[in-house]
C-alpha cells in the first residue's frame, strides 16, 4: 500500500498548537530572520577569532557563547510567536516592568565599562536590561494607543508618554545615546501612526531635533562621534578606516570565509563591524545581498500590517520594526562612514546575549502580531 502525503486543507484543518501555529505565521518574514540567522552562523567564526586571540581568549570563546545564546532566543521567538495578542500585551507589560526595574538597579552595582553603567552580571553573564525594554515597550505602548483610538475616554496616550518618559530617562543616566535614540524613534512613528495631530506631530518632531543638539552638547563621547564624522581628521578614526579597508579588500566577491585579513585588525568585528567582516570575506554583492534581506523582513512585516484594520497590529508592528530597521542602518551605516559611529549590533548577525535574546522576543512579537486571524477577532483588552 502506498502512502499519500495528506492535501493541504487536510494539514490546514490541524487544530494542534503547532499546526496552527504554521498555518497562521508569515513564513516568508519567518524565512528571511532564519537566513539572517544563517549569515551570522557564518561571519561569526569568521569575525571572532582574532578578537579573541587578541584579548587573551581561546579562538572560538564567542562562537560558543553565540550558540548559547542563539538557542534561547531561537525558543524564544518561537513561543512569543504562538502567543495570542491578549497574552501578547500582558507578556510585553511585564517584561517592560521587569526591564524598567533591572534598568534602575544597574545605576547603582551595574557593571561600569567605558563610562557607562549599562550591564549586570547575572549566573556568569552580563545582562544589558535596556535592550529588553525596546521590544517590552513598542507592544505596550502599542496597546495603549490603541485602546485610546478604540476607547477615546481612555488616557492611553498620557500613560504611554509616561512609561517613554521613564524608559528615556533611565537611558540618559547610564547614559546610552543610541539607545535614546532608538527608543524615540519606535514612539515617533506610533505617535504619528496613532492619529495624532500634525501640530503635535511637528512639536514632538522639533523636541526631537532639540534633543539631538542638546545630546551633542551635553555628551562627549557623541559630540567627539559626530565631530569625526563630520571631519575624520579631527580625531581617532581607526575603527572606522579599517571597515572601509575592508570592504575595499574584499572587493566584488570577497577573500572567501576565514580568509580576511584587514578583519585581523578590526578591535570590533565580531560586534559593532561585522557587517564590515562580511564586506571583506563575503564581497559586496554578498553584503548587499544581506542588506536586502534586512528590507524584505522589513517590507513583508509592513505589507501584513497595512493589510488589516486592527490598531494594535499597525502600531506594534510599526514600533517593532522601526527598532530593527533603525539598528540595522546605524550598524551598516557606521560601517561604511554615512553615519557616526554608534556601538549596534547587527540583529542575529552580531555577537552579543543580551541582544541575540531581545531580538528573539521582538521578532516572536512581530510574528505573532503579523498571523493571519480571524476578521472577527477583538480588541485584545475586551473581555471575550
Amino acid at each position: 500500500m502506498s502512502f499519500r502525503a495528506p492535501t493541504a486543507p487536510t494539514l490546514r484543518g490541524d487544530k494542534s498548537l503547532l499546526g496552527n501555529w504554521w498555518w497562521t505565521i508569515d513564513r516568508w518574514a519567518l524565512t528571511g530572520i532564519l537566513i539572517l540567522v544563517g549569515f551570522g552562523l557564518i561571519l561569526m567564526p569568521a569575525a571572532s577569532p582574532s578578537v579573541a586571540e587578541r584579548i587573551g581568549l581561546e579562538p572560538f570563546h564567542f562562537v560558543h557563547r553565540h550558540l548559547i545564546m542563539l538557542a534561547p532566543a531561537l525558543v524564544i521567538m518561537f513561543v512569543a510567536s504562538t502567543l495570542s495578542r491578549k497574552t501578547l500585551w500582558r507578556v510585553a507589560s511585564l517584561a517592560l516592568l521587569g526591564s524598567l526595574l533591572m534598568m534602575a538597579l544597574v545605576l547603582f552595582i551595574g557593571d561600569d565599562i567605558k563610562g557607562a553603567k549599562r550591564w549586570i552580571s547575572l549566573f556568569g553573564f552580563s545582562l544589558q536590561p535596556s535592550e529588553f525594554a525596546k521590544p517590552a515597550f513598542a507592544v505596550t505602548s502599542a496597546w495603549l494607543l490603541a485602546r485610546a483610538i478604540d476607547e477615546p475616554g481612555f488616557r492611553g496616550v498620557t500613560i504611554s508618554t509616561a512609561l517613554f518618559a521613564c524608559v528615556l530617562g533611565l537611558l540618559l543616566l547610564q547614559p546610552d545615546f543610541g539607545m535614546s535614540v532608538v527608543l524615540c524613534a519606535i514612539w515617533g512613528v506610533q505617535i504619528f501612526l496613532s492619529g495624532l495631530s500634525m501640530w503635535w506631530v511637528m512639536m514632538l518632531g522639533g523636541l526631537g531635533v532639540a534633543g539631538l543638539f542638546g545630546a551633542y552638547l551635553a555628551f562627549d563621547h557623541v559630540q567627539s562621534r559626530v565631530d569625526r564624522f563630520l571631519d575624520p581628521a579631527s580625531g581617532d578614526n581607526y575603527q572606522v578606516q579599517k571597515s572601509l579597508d575592508a570592504f575595499a579588500n574584499g572587493g566584488l566577491f570577497g577573500t572567501g570565509p576565514g580568509h580576511g585579513q584587514v578583519k585581523m585588525n578590526l578591535p570590533d568585528a565580531h560586534a559593532d563591524f561585522i557587517f564590515a567582516v562580511a564586506g571583506e570575506e563575503l564581497g559586496l554583492f554578498a553584503a548587499l545581498l544581506l542588506v536586502l534581506v534586512f528590507a524584505f523582513v522589513l517590507g513583508r512585516s509592513i505589507w501584513r500590517a497595512v493589510n488589516t484594520d486592527d490598531a494594535f497590529v499597525v502600531l506594534g508592528v510599526g514600533g517593532l520594526i522601526t527598532q530593527f530597521a533603525l539598528q540595522s542602518l546605524v550598524h551598516m551605516g557606521s560601517s561604511v562612514q554615512l553615519l557616526p559611529a554608534k556601538g549596534m549590533t547587527l540583529p542575529f548577525i552580531s555577537y552579543g546575549g543580551s541582544s541575540l535574546l531581545s531580538l528573539g522576543l521582538g521578532m516572536g512579537m512581530l510574528l505573532s502580531l503579523t498571523r493571519k486571524r480571524s476578521p472577527l477577532s477583538d480588541a485584545p483588552w475586551r473581555t471575550p
